[in-house]
Order: structure tokens, then sequence, then C-alpha cells
């Protein structure tokens, strides 16, 4: 009897092993999804950045790509002052001589706990799903 139990066990851990990937990828698209909303939501006015065109808000996007029994997901922007909205660019001068003084509107680093969260309890959900 306990050699059916270890095979059941070996049965079901191997359908498992093959369906956590998949599930991991369906997961990681909804953290991605709500990680963009989240930044985006903090680059929508103060303490954030203020939207002026709506170019830098739209720019922030989720990419996914899958790896080995699981996934992986960038979230980021391709617009240059991405960095300095986040951090600030205090004193500084340029390659063109222009100086600036303009401080830091975080909206990446408020949104990480958030992102954390989602990460962990979509995880959960997708090791509770290869395993049914």
């Amino acid at each position: 009897m306990r050699t059916v139990d270890l095979d059941q066990l070996a049965d079901r851990l191997e359908a498992a092993a093959d369906a956590i990937g998949p599930a991991i990828e369906r997961r990681m698209r909804h953290v991605g999804a709500r990680g963009v909303a989240a930044i985006r939501s903090n680059a929508s006015g103060r303490p954030g950045p203020n939207i002026i065109t709506g170019a830098y808000w739209a720019s922030w996007k989720d990419v996914h790509q899958p790896i080995p029994h699981g996934a992986q997901c960038t979230i980021g922007t391709s617009k240059p002052q991405g960095r300095r909205l986040e951090f600030g660019f205090y004193d500084m001068t340029d390659s063109l001589g222009r100086h600036f003084f303009q401080p830091p509107y975080p909206h990446v680093q408020p949104a990480l706990p958030f992102i954390g969260a989602t990460l962990r309890e979509q995880m959960g959900l997708a090791a509770e799903e290869a395993l049914t």
C-alpha cells in the first residue's frame, strides 16, 4: 500500500513540474500589468511627476520572457527622464551646458512594496494551480 501512495505522489509531482512553468508565466503577466499600473498611478501627479503630454506615463511597459520552469518580467521605461524624475537632478550641468536643479518625484520606489506583495501572492497561486 505504501508503494501505491509513493507512485501517486511521484505522478502528482511530475504533473506539477510540467504545470508550474505555464502557471508562473500566466501569473507573471498579471504581476507585470499590476506593477505598471501602480507606477503609472504614482506618476500621475504629486508627490510623483505630473502628466504633461502623457508620453512618459505611457512609456512604462512590462516585458515577459519564459525561462525554464517559469518566467521573468521586466518593468521599465525607455524614456531618458525616468531616472532623473525618480531620483532628482541636483545642481548639475548637462552636456549642453544647461544648469538643472530638479527635486526627485519618486514613483517607482513607492510602488515596490505593492509589486512585491503581488508577486508573492501570484507565485503562491501558481503553486496551488500547478498542484491541482
